[in-house]
């Protein structure tokens, strides 16, 4: 088949599927598996190039919702008529599910049914370990600085926390994203804060920007060395490589439980 994915969480779940030599075009923001870099570039995921992606004329689009503003390319794979697959995984049973959908449509049913049946199961060893542990640290988690977005009660973050042992500090409020503020923050007192701002580089997030808000360096999180830059692309993307961010959260907070894990095979040979 020759697809093409115009998300990078998509291209991430082809990859989890062993399925990355069938890509012929992706966006401009798919920058992993390091071999799909060769591969043309469609554009940013909110602005596809659709005359340029129905050149190459895919079997199969994976297009997505996972970002506001991907409908209008939905709109317009459904006017040209190409074949599509739109994924909008809201949880980790989601991603487990969109990695059986898309075996299904690529004719490997079989294999995916394995990959999400082994993707399971190291969530379910996570949280085993994580009811073992005797302290339960609050993280608060910063996707945008300003105005400040932290993911909220319905977000895959929220689980990731638990699964690692942590709780996460927004939990409370019943949505996916939640604007607040710096002093909301500040009263909360997490025990942890983590910086995986959204479409931004790790070397390019400042912690300096943080410790310039009023009160925020007298938090103990700060004061604590527990304030630390996250990699965007294994906290904000909803692909299966947030089982990697998860167990390197993991072994962050809670070393003496998770030290052993190992990802799936899969997984490191992704």
């Amino acid at each position: 088949m020759k697809l093409v994915s115009i998300c990078p969480s998509n291209t991430e779940l082809l990859a989890y599927l062993g399925l990355i030599d069938q890509l012929v075009a992706v966006d401009d923001f798919s920058d992993w598996p390091s071999g799909i870099n060769s591969l043309p570039k469609l554009g940013p995921d909110l602005s596809i190039d659709m005359d340029k992606l129905e050149l190459y004329e895919p079997d199969l689009v994976l297009a997505s919702l996972s970002v506001p503003g991907m409908e209008k390319n939905i709109a317009e794979l459904e006017k040209r008529m190409i074949p599509h697959l739109v994924l909008d995984p809201q949880s980790l049973d989601d991603i487990a599910e969109d990695l059986l959908t898309v075996g299904k449509a690529c004719g490997i049913e079989e294999h995916a049914l394995q990959i999400k049946e082994e993707y399971l199961l190291f969530i379910q060893d996570m949280k085993k370990r994580a009811e073992t542990v005797e302290v339960t640290p609050s993280l608060y988690w910063e996707w945008w600085p300003k105005p400040v977005f932290t993911p909220g009660k319905i977000n895959w973050l929220t689980e990731i926390s638990t699964i690692s042992g942590a709780l996460n500090e927004f939990r409370d409020v019943e949505f996916a994203s939640v604007q607040t503020d710096w002093e909301d923050v500040l009263n909360r007192a997490p025990d942890y804060i983590l910086l995986a701002w959204v479409g931004v580089r790790i070397n390019k997030v400042k912690k300096e920007v943080v410790l310039k808000r009023p009160g925020w360096k007298e938090l103990d999180a700060v004061k604590s060395d527990r304030l630390s830059v996250m990699e965007e692309e294994l906290y904000c993307r909803p692909s299966p490589r947030l089982l990697e961010g998860a167990l390197k959260l993991a072994k962050m907070i809670h070393p003496e439980i998770y030290a052993d894990l190992q990802l799936p095979q899969w997984v490191r040979n992704a």
